[in-house]
């Protein structure tokens, strides 16, 4: 049986700094900084739960970050 991969380690960034900032700018600072997936949602939308090592979700309200959050 193959060994189970070892996914690449997370950008060390704090989801906090991103709260804020718009939209666009918070997309290019996480790709900056190493988030090969950016996830930009509206409030209350309806998302998967899974767990996604390397990915940003950003929920974004009126053109700004309002939450944020690794997965």
């Amino acid at each position: 049986m193959a060994p189970n991969p070892t996914p690449p380690p997370e950008p060390q960034d704090s989801p906090d700094a991103y709260v804020g900032l718009d939209a666009k700018s918070a997309e290019r600072r996480a790709r900056e900084h190493g988030w090969s997936t950016v996830r930009s949602l509206p409030p209350g939308a309806i998302i998967t739960m899974e767990y996604r090592v390397g990915r940003l979700n950003f929920e974004v309200r009126d053109g700004r970050v309002t939450r944020c959050w690794k997965g």
